[in-house]
């Protein structure tokens, strides 16, 4: 006797299910993976904080620098994906110092009552940068105000990941440890490549450079370099003849015999000077990821102390 229809649409049914299983095209109703949650969104507002952000969080951020590393940090203009992208971000990293001076109308405009800004600027000792009668830049220590190019040093690099890495723990305490974990082992590699590079820099009879803009205070003092005199004294601010005059008189009178530009700026007065006086122009990057190989922070400062002393030498 045949089989009643109903009974053999059910046969059938379970027929395909186990094949569609047996095949791979169906999960296994008790095959229930454990969802994972999404990673958190940040916003910062420069290469270098994306990279130690990442260092930190790993698999459980997802991290947009609103920088990309070849723009000028004092005086970017937000495009309207920054503003969605700060609209969906629970932490916004910041260096202050008020080097992003269009941060806070960004933030104001994305109108986020759960964002939380972090300073990553804090607790650092600043530089100031102060112009002599000859219009060379003297570091003095202030504690408010101050050149905001901190990390440059990575000393200070080591702070902010710090703060970094406190406010990540804040918002997702079940990685605590991971976070941790991950940090002290990047600040392991830091003071590895500080040390090499050091090494490197012992080696250099003449240590002293023309600076294109006030961003190398912090890395002259780290590494034991010697700024003798800046082309715009003040970031933004294009150089007076009379300075520029005064600047090809002591690069020939003190036999200068490099000047270090940045790929962030125009090359024009660098290389006008270089033609003046026969110094050569090494372009080097504030920003990770402004030049071939500088992709993370680590990169940026191997790069940076490698090419200088390597135009220091070849001088």
């Amino acid at each position: 006797m045949l089989a009643s229809s109903p009974m053999l649409n059910l046969r059938l049914v379970r027929l395909l299910w186990a094949t569609l299983i047996s095949y791979g095209l169906l999960a296994a109703p008790l095959a229930h993976a454990a969802p994972h949650p999404e990673p958190i969104n940040i916003v910062v507002t420069i290469p270098v904080l994306k990279d130690l952000t990442e260092q930190v969080g790993g698999r459980h951020v997802r991290v947009t620098s609103l920088l990309s590393g070849y723009e000028n940090e004092h005086t970017y203009s937000p495009k309207p994906s920054d503003l969605v992208a700060v609209r969906k971000a629970r932490l916004l990293y910041e260096i202050g110092i008020g080097l992003e001076v269009w941060v806070s109308s960004l933030v104001k405009n994305a109108g986020s009552a759960s964002l939380r800004v972090v300073t990553t600027s804090k607790g650092i000792a600043l530089l100031r940068d102060r112009p002599n009668r000859e219009g060379e830049l003297h570091a003095a220590e202030e504690e408010e105000q101050g050149n905001p190019h901190i990390w440059m040093d990575p000393e200070n690099a080591t702070t902010m990941m710090r703060h970094i890495t406190e406010a990540l723990i804040q918002v997702d305490p079940a990685h605590a440890t991971e976070y941790r974990s991950n940090q002290a082992s990047y600040l392991r590699k830091l003071d590895q490549l500080r040390g090499d590079l050091s090494d490197r820099i012992r080696r250099l009879a003449d240590r002293r450079f023309i600076a294109h803009h006030p961003a190398w205070p912090y890395f002259a003092r780290r590494f034991g370099f010697q700024i003798v005199g800046t082309i715009q004294p003040q970031s933004g601010s294009e150089p007076s003849a009379l300075h520029l005059h005064g600047l090809i008189a002591t690069i020939k009178k003190d036999r200068i015999k490099v000047v270090v530009s940045e790929i962030q700026l125009s090359q024009k007065i660098p290389e006008m000077l270089a033609k003046e006086t026969g110094a050569r122009v090494v372009v080097l990057t504030t920003l990770p990821g402004g030049l071939p190989h500088t992709e993370t922070y680590l990169d940026m400062l191997r790069y940076n102390v490698l090419q200088l002393a390597n135009a220091l030498d070849a001088a």
